[in-house]
């Protein structure tokens, strides 16, 4: 079954510095409460949802992807820490006459919205983070067996990662004829929640237009957020004062359900949703609750 997918009703680049940019994708509701949802590791700017795609417009909801750099048509470029990409975020929000906003990160999107909310308390109303990586170094490290081969690898990541992503970026050239064949393959490797998530035809027609389309030019963006994950993230949990609502699977197999109760524990302002019986990628599929449970927190707090 061929399932057709909507483009993004505004696709562009924004510049966020000297001969830099990133790319963004906007859905929903042009004049509307803005959202930015950050994409996994891998993804890029379209890694959104058809459901939250339409709920955005029915609610009210400016619905913004953005590319990390290294990824699609956001210019290649290494973080010192997690936390100066607040900064770009900031810029795009500024280009796009954006004041207030709500951030979402799906996996490794998770240090990214935590950076948002840390550096910009006073425009970042709340932020929502599915199946989030947890800090790997320092005091509120948790320990994992895939952050432990990070850590080792970063030396090597951050001096060939250009090279790593100019591979990978050939290798996607090359399996656009195979590519809805090649997630198939994935979603029968998966767990029982990701292969019943893959199996519904909007979800792969999302992924593969996200795979083929917003991520096409370049994919370095996953090496950039290994290199990052293993190195303090340049601010701590425990002083985020923005209200973080954390979406996890019990049953995720990328990063284990402790990470999300261990992350939690520390924020300030903390609700977890566990998602039972659910891998890493439930929080895509449970995209308008998200929408919805945020949108109320902002009515919340602007009723206060």
């Amino acid at each position: 079954m061929v399932y057709a997918i909507a483009r993004p009703q505004i696709e562009g680049n924004i510049a966020v510095g000297e001969d830099r940019q990133l790319g963004f994708a906007e859905f929903g509701a042009p004049h509307g409460r803005a959202m930015f949802w950050l994409h996994g590791t891998p993804g890029a700017r379209r890694q959104i949802p058809v459901e939250a795609r339409l709920y955005a417009a029915e609610a009210n909801i400016r619905l913004i992807g953005v590319d990390r750099p290294g990824i699609g048509s956001s210019t290649p470029y290494q973080y010192e820490t997690v936390s100066q990409f607040a900064e770009d975020l900031r810029t795009v929000a500024d280009t796009l006459g954006i004041d207030k906003m709500a951030v979402i990160g799906l996996s490794g999107g998770g240090p990214y919205t935590l950076a948002c909310a840390s550096a910009m308390p006073d425009r970042v109303v709340t932020v929502g983070v599915l199946g989030g990586v947890a800090p790997a170094v320092g005091p509120e490290a948790i320990d994992s067996p895939l952050m432990t081969l990070a850590r080792i690898a970063e030396p090597v990541l951050e001096r060939a990662g250009r090279p790593i992503g100019m591979l990978a970026t050939g290798l996607i050239r090359m399996i656009r004829p195979v590519a809805s064949p090649a997630l198939e393959l994935y979603a029968l490797i998966s767990p029982e929640g990701d292969r019943r998530l893959l199996g519904r035809p909007e979800f792969k027609a999302m992924f593969l237009d996200d795979l083929l389309n917003g991520s096409r030019k370049q994919l370095a963006a996953p090496i950039a957020d290994a290199v990052l994950f293993a190195r303090y993230w340049g601010f701590r949990l425990d002083e985020i004062a923005v209200p973080v609502h954390w979406w996890h699977g019990d049953a995720d197999h990328i990063v284990p359900y402790s990470h999300g109760e261990h992350a939690v524990s520390l924020l300030p302002d903390a609700t977890l949703y566990t998602l039972p019986g659910e891998s890493h990628l439930a929080g895509l599929g449970c995209a308008e609750e998200i929408l919805r449970t945020l949108s109320a927190v902002w009515d919340d707090i602007e009723a206060r």
